[in-house]
């Protein structure tokens, strides 16, 4: 593959400059914003499309059905990573991600033109597993490269603060997936929900697209990048196969430390909504509204995570997060089971405890632990093998532990063996990266 020559920066302080730094925070986190929404709409209404593209009266079957796409879809993620890891790494940061929003707006915006089962039978769920193909395909390079993009350009010792904007990004995504859900399913009659109802927020990825195109291409390629590229550090020829054999041993550790963020936020947003109304009896639109009212409050606090890591160090932050983990899911689970309104906002309010310690920490270690001659490839390689496995996953997993023994504290069980794991990893392999420099090998000698 040949790349067009990557242009120098005049003054590198330049790019470091407040005007440039926040213009680089909005262009790389329209990206994770529309994929996020359309995770939450997926997830928030697969109770509703799965009439429309799987057949049969048994409801849990149905759910369970959607769920598997939605899984399929983080599978393939790995993939993606690769692909777009190996662009990113040779042709730059802005071109990839900008090719990544494009592709991600028309595919979900797809979704919602896809004839049901009524109309052309089992070329439907046929067609819609190709688009959450398709679409896993592009989010395994989307993440990874926001945050490598705005790493790159944050001052050295606030990255932790400006990752933290990915992550804001991110549940600013889900919120608005999940308001318009629960939006569209309080005003909306039943009839008409199923019928062309869920349809709507597929559609407006199409306008969401074109902003986020908009402002990736006013954005400087990365002072990072353009560094590695101009200073005598060639760019990678082989970016994965040389991640792959030089840096196998912190893409282990960062699946070892990340899987239960994975677990932890997908076993939140997506399956307990649907938990609440099919097990707990609460309405759909209470359920959804309880969720947004708990992604709204994590909003503010995820700057100030990034700032306390920025301090003390990673480690320490994840470490909290997965004894947190271990702690206060039970209690959110028994909260939960009062079956109120009240009860199910403090519940997932609860949740956030553990997200406060990971959510953050986790997305800037995605580009810390790696350098930046094979950052791109390596992160996504770590990231969406760790999350490709267990979150998207863990809706199906979820509902079919409750399933076949009658409580939601199996859940907890399956979460707190994973938190076991990501405990050890971190305390006994992880390195701390808070303070390293951007450009060096943080396990060259392991």
């Amino acid at each position: 593959m040949t790349t067009t020559p990557i242009p120098s920066v005049v003054d590198p302080a330049v790019c470091t400059q407040p005007p440039k730094v926040r213009r680089a925070v909005w262009a790389a986190g329209i990206g994770n914003f529309v994929e996020q929404f359309d995770f939450a709409v997926y997830g928030y209404l697969a109770p509703i499309m799965a009439p429309v593209f799987f057949p049969g009266d048994d409801a849990v079957t149905q759910i369970l059905s959607t769920y598997a796409l939605f899984a399929i879809s983080f599978l393939i993620r790995p993939l993606g990573g690769m692909l777009f890891g190996r662009l990113g790494d040779r042709a730059g940061r802005k071109r990839t991600l900008s090719l990544a929003i494009i592709l991600m707006g028309l595919f979900t915006a797809t979704i919602g033109f896809l004839p049901g089962y009524a109309q052309i039978g089992l070329v439907a769920p046929m067609l819609l597993l190709v688009v959450r193909v398709l679409q896993g395909l592009v989010q395994g390079g989307e993440y990874a490269g926001a945050v490598a993009f705005i790493v790159e350009y944050a001052p050295d010792r606030r990255r932790g603060l400006y990752a933290s904007f990915v992550s804001i990004s991110v549940f600013l995504g889900l919120l608005f997936g999940a308001g318009l859900s629960a939006l569209l399913t309080g005003v909306l009659p039943a009839e008409d929900m199923q019928s062309w109802g869920w349809r709507i927020p597929f559609l407006l990825a199409l306008p969401l697209t074109l902003v986020g195109l908009y402002l990736r291409l006013r954005i400087d390629e990365t002072p990072e990048f353009v560094k590695a590229s101009h200073a005598g550090e060639d760019v990678a020829k082989a970016p994965l196969l040389e991640a792959l054999r030089t840096q196998w041993n912190p893409i282990l550790v960062f699946c070892g430390a990340s899987v239960t963020l994975a677990v932890l936020s997908y076993s939140w947003v997506t399956f307990l909504p649907q938990y609440l109304v099919s097990e707990v009896g609460l309405s759909r639109p209470d359920a959804f509204l309880s969720n947004v009212i708990s992604l709204a409050a994590l909003v503010p606090l995820l700057p100030l995570a990034g700032i306390l890591s920025d301090r003390i160090g990673r480690k320490p932050m994840l470490v909290v997060g997965c004894i947190a983990c271990i702690t206060a899911v039970p209690i959110a689970y028994a909260v939960a089971g009062i079956g109120t309104f009240a009860a199910a906002v403090v519940a997932q309010l609860i949740y956030l405890v553990p997200e406060f310690f990971l959510t953050g920490i986790v997305t800037v270690c995605i580009s810390e632990m790696f350098a930046t001659r094979t950052r791109y490839s390596a992160s996504a390689i770590a990231y969406n093998s760790s999350f490709a496995i267990f979150a998207g996953a863990t809706p199906f997993i979820a509902t079919l532990l409750v399933a076949q023994t009658g409580t939601i504290y199996a859940v907890w069980g399956f979460l707190a063996v994973i938190a076991v794991f990501s405990l050890v990893v971190i305390l006994k392999y992880m390195r701390e990266t808070h303070l390293s420099s951007l450009n060096a090998d943080k396990y060259a000698a392991a």
